[in-house]
């Protein structure tokens, strides 16, 4: 495969997802990178084979490496996204959201995440208490009109009013994935 910055044509990536901002989010990133500039990216669909809302950075880890894994076919690489609350102390929730990037190379995973943020006490309470996803949880609190609000610019676009959208708030995530693909000596 050659180095990094080697010349691959007709790379192919898997994104396990079937949700446009994920799989905008990796073909936007990667163009940043000379090893992936002609990268033919796909969705494909995916199980987590987790809960639909995670509830631990663990648990938000796993399904990321669950859906990389999953998709692992006929592929350069695969990448795993996934968000996630996961206990943080000294926050007004005793949660936050964070997203999980997980590339695997079909022998090891490459993981990254994104910096985090609280939901309103409402939507944690929800999380936690019925069991529902995010997006669900917004749009049964009245915040949103949009049950897949994740779909779009996210619950961080909404609280942000668009600042961080959640297309950038996932590449983060796959940035700090990178750094063990751009720098594999380190590694």
């Amino acid at each position: 495969m050659g180095g990094f910055y080697g010349s691959i044509k007709n790379m192919k990536i898997n994104v396990g997802s079937k949700n446009n901002v994920k799989i905008e989010a990796v073909r936007e990133m990667l163009q940043e990178y000379e090893m992936f500039k002609n990268a033919e990216v796909n969705g494909v669909k995916a199980l987590s084979d987790v809960s639909e809302q995670p509830k631990s950075l663990e648990e938000t880890i796993l399904g990321a490496q669950n859906r990389a894994k999953n998709v692992f076919s006929d592929c350069d690489y695969s990448f795993g996204i996934e968000s996630g609350i996961t206990k943080v102390p000294e926050t007004k929730t005793g949660y936050m959201d964070v997203t999980a990037c997980a590339i695997y190379d079909g022998k090891q995973f490459h993981l990254g995440l994104s910096s985090a943020f609280e939901y309103p006490k409402i939507i944690t309470k929800y999380i936690l208490e019925k069991d529902i996803n995010a997006s669900q949880a917004f749009f049964e609190a009245g915040l949103h009109q949009d049950e897949k609000i994740g779909s779009k610019s996210g619950a961080i676009g909404y609280l942000t009013r668009d600042r961080l959208t959640r297309k950038d708030y996932t590449k983060q995530a796959i940035r700090t994935a990178l750094i063990h693909l751009e720098n594999k000596e380190l590694y």
